[in-house]
């Protein structure tokens, strides 16, 4: 069922209880298939431990999740947003807390979007879910300059669509499926281009102050989410509007950050700690530490001066000896 509702539509399902299945039969023209059975392998449980720990960790570590918390999943049907929700999902089953979740996908209308795909997912899985549509797609087109990438202005449009729409449905948090590559990608997008030390924090007041944004896959490895989506045969839907474009500073900088993550193994592990251990003193920026106060803060161990003399008297005798 599909509604207009102000500028965009919103489809809303919710499938507690009772089994509801709007398509038939699971497995989709393209070879999707849309609930496959869970993997049995030693390997898939050793890695669900290690994601399931790390996503743990990481909502402790930075109180992401409260009891009582509505919160909205946005899902855009590739890797990370996919290996975010199940594991949600299964934290949401299992939680000492209540909290709800649902899922939200904002259809940009790209050219080729299986829009079938979320929903039979959703439902076969029995997801809340809504279908945010909004074609943000030609707008980024006409706004970005030609040989520029769409990147800014797809992201601010989209950020403003599920921001929005978060309020509209009371969600307390919006979680955003960006892993620690992502982090670490972030900051040195900053530090080579932007001239700013600064990533993307796993917990964060929008700047609108009306929406926290939280990242659960904060601590957790690109190449461990590649696996998981790989096990759990997620029907991955790739990007074609970024992904067409070449020579992205983000892919050029992903292309980097695994060269190293080959050559030296733990190089990322102590770039992703350095950004939880900053020490503002040994940096450079007047606004985050006081560089004036330091002179009132110095601790001067004065001597008298018939003592002085004394010490003196000594460093010369040592220096004669010599």
């Amino acid at each position: 069922m599909r509604f207009t509702r102000e500028s965009y539509k919103i489809a809303q399902y919710f499938f507690y209880g009772s089994r509801v299945s709007m398509y038939s039969p699971v497995e989709s023209e393209a070879g999707f298939n849309f609930k496959p059975e869970l993997p049995t392998s030693s390997a898939y449980y050793r890695l669900l431990k290690k994601l399931r720990r790390q996503v743990g960790h990481a909502i402790r570590d930075f109180k992401m999740i409260e009891d009582g918390d509505k919160v909205m999943v946005c899902v855009s049907g590739g890797k990370d947003s996919y290996t975010l929700l199940d594991i949600l999902l299964q934290f949401k089953r299992i939680a000492p807390i209540n909290f709800d979740i649902v899922a939200v996908n904002l259809d940009q209308k790209q050219p080729g979007f299986p829009e079938d795909v979320l929903p039979r997912y959703m439902e076969e899985n029995n997801i809340p879910y809504y279908i945010l549509e909004k074609d943000t797609y030609t707008i980024t087109k006409r706004l970005t300059p030609e040989g520029k990438t769409y990147c800014a202005v797809c992201s601010r449009l989209r950020r403003g669509s599920l921001y929005g729409f978060a309020q509209e449905i009371g969600a307390t948090k919006v979680a955003l499926g960006h892993h620690r590559d992502d982090i670490i990608a972030t900051f040195f997008l900053n530090l080579f281009h932007g001239g700013s030390l600064k990533a993307m924090p796993p917990k964060l007041l929008s700047s609108d102050k009306k929406n926290i944004l939280i990242r659960p896959l904060a601590y957790v490895e690109e190449k461990d989410i590649i696996k998981y989506a790989e096990m759990r045969k997620f029907p991955i839907i790739p990007c074609n509007l970024c992904g067409s474009q070449e020579n992205l500073q983000r892919a050029m900088l992903n292309e980097m950050l695994r060269e190293w993550d080959k050559q030296y193994p733990k190089r990322l592990h102590s770039i992703f700690g350095a950004l939880q251990n900053v020490s503002p003193s040994q940096l450079a920026d007047r606004e985050l530490f006081d560089f004036e106060a330091l002179d009132s803060q110095r601790e001067l161990d004065f001597k008298e001066p018939e003592e002085l003399k004394k010490r003196l008297d000594v460093v010369n005798l040592s220096f004669a000896a010599d």
